[in-house]
């Protein structure tokens, strides 16, 4: 229903995939924008016959409801669809970051979105041009409460090399919350993340970037606190310092 797998045998290909790389559960997080007005009634028609499929089928993944959603509609949308189209039971809405450098009121609009009782999730922050000309602003954006969802590629080098090297500096700010592996289909963009943290220095991480954090979004409990490592943030420099120099593994 958006730039995901396009038909439904391509959704339940990409299922067995996530199976192999030991993802128990996947949050649909389909767009809702302009380019694709999906509502939270179509997420859940759509979710309930993948759902059927997968049962069809044999696949034990679960699945969760949820949406990206843009920027330029998040305003526009009723109270009571925006509650809907959350992560999961709680109140964690998934909102896309802009892929431009401008983005008048991104800031502000969040600040109305958590008055108005909603909690963010910021989609890949690391690919923002916004944010890699002013991370000051992501920082505010953070300590104001906002999480952040990094996508496991961007940690290796698969969306170019500033995103890597932002990426792997927010880890050594401790400003990366989960990462997760925004799959879109089966074989271009699969869903996979152990491999990319442990060539990053976050497999120490790893049950809380994948599943303690987002256990508590999606059930709307309070999100465990991040575990003190010695030697992880070493690490993580370490590998951004033999990046840079070419060295390491090829991604």
């Amino acid at each position: 229903i958006d730039d995901g797998p396009r038909v439904i045998a391509d959704a339940v290909a990409m299922a067995r995939v996530a199976e192999s790389a030991g993802i128990g559960t996947i949050v649909a997080t389909p767009h809702v924008s302009p380019q694709y007005p999906n509502s939270a009634a179509s997420i859940a028609h759509a979710l309930d016959a993948l759902r059927a499929r997968f049962r069809d089928e044999g696949v034990a993944l679960e699945l969760e409801a949820g949406a990206e959603i843009a920027m330029t509609i998040a305003g526009e949308l009723a109270p009571e669809e925006l509650s809907k189209l959350s992560l999961g039971a709680g109140p964690w809405l998934l909102i896309e970051c802009p892929f431009t450098s401008l983005a008048a009121g991104f800031d502000s609009m969040l600040m109305r979105l958590q008055s108005d009782g909603h909690r963010i999730v910021l989609a890949h922050p690391e690919r923002s041009p916004l944010f890699h000309q002013d991370p000051k602003m992501l920082g505010a954006i953070v300590r104001s409460g906002v999480l952040t969802s990094v996508t496991a590629g961007a940690l290796v080098g698969r969306f170019g090399g500033r995103v890597r090297r932002f990426a792997l500096q927010l880890a050594r700010e401790q400003m990366i919350h989960n990462v997760a592996s925004d799959a879109h289909d089966d074989h271009r963009r699969p869903p996979g993340i152990r491999r990319e943290l442990q060539l990053s220095g976050l497999d120490q991480l790893a049950d809380w970037l994948t599943s303690g954090v987002p256990t508590a979004i999606l059930a709307g409990a309070e999100v465990p606190p991040r575990p003190t490592l010695t030697g992880s943030r070493p690490q993580i420099a370490a590998w951004l310092h033999r990046r840079r120099r070419g060295d390491g593994p090829a991604t």
